[in-house]
């Protein structure tokens, strides 16, 4: 039997590496936001001239480019108001939808979606004309939280607890995770 001495002489045990925290900011022109401070930063937007870790991909047509339970994080500023809600493509689609589907999708279980968007009753909504989805106070607690989750009815995949809500001027801010 080894004595006290041997077993608190031998090497200790390798650490054990920290996943690096990873968050994607979606709409984020050339500079992704981070105001979770995660430890790499990718960004998603519709213009041509990205670079370092911004992905281009237009999220009315399709999806995200990233796989499954992949970010801690995801980010929309002054975003969602420019997501359709119904497209036709030639189909039928519910863009708005299939973007929270995907936001759900991508998200790493308890990963957090923060977004933070003009919103109904205040005329920053409207004014704008490429402004054509109006999110109001009650948008994600009926139909994208764990309670309600009304969007199923349209082919949400997902549920989310919202966290938090609150007014900054004229933005809704919502703090959805994952469940």
């Amino acid at each position: 039997m080894d004595s006290v001495d041997t077993l608190s002489s031998a090497a200790p045990a390798a650490p054990v590496a920290a996943t690096p925290t990873v968050s994607v900011d979606l709409g984020c022109g050339s500079t992704p936001r981070n105001i979770f401070g995660a430890q790499v930063v990718y960004g998603v937007d519709v213009r041509e001239d990205l670079h370092q870790n911004i992905v281009n991909a237009d999220l009315v047509l399709g999806g995200m480019p990233f796989a499954d339970n992949f970010f801690d994080y995801v980010t929309a500023h002054d975003f969602l108001e420019h997501i359709p809600r119904l497209i036709y493509t030639p189909q039928r689609r519910l863009a708005f939808v299939e973007l929270m589907s995907e936001i759900w999708r991508v998200l790493k279980l308890g990963g957090k979606f923060y977004s933070s968007t003009p919103a109904f009753p205040h005329a920053a909504a409207f004014w704008d004309p490429t402004h054509v989805n109006f999110i109001t106070e009650e948008t994600f607690p009926l139909y994208f939280d764990n309670v309600n989750t009304w969007a199923k009815n349209y082919g949400f995949k997902g549920a989310f607890r919202i966290q938090e809500q609150s007014w900054n001027g004229p933005h809704l801010v919502s703090i959805l995770v994952k469940v």
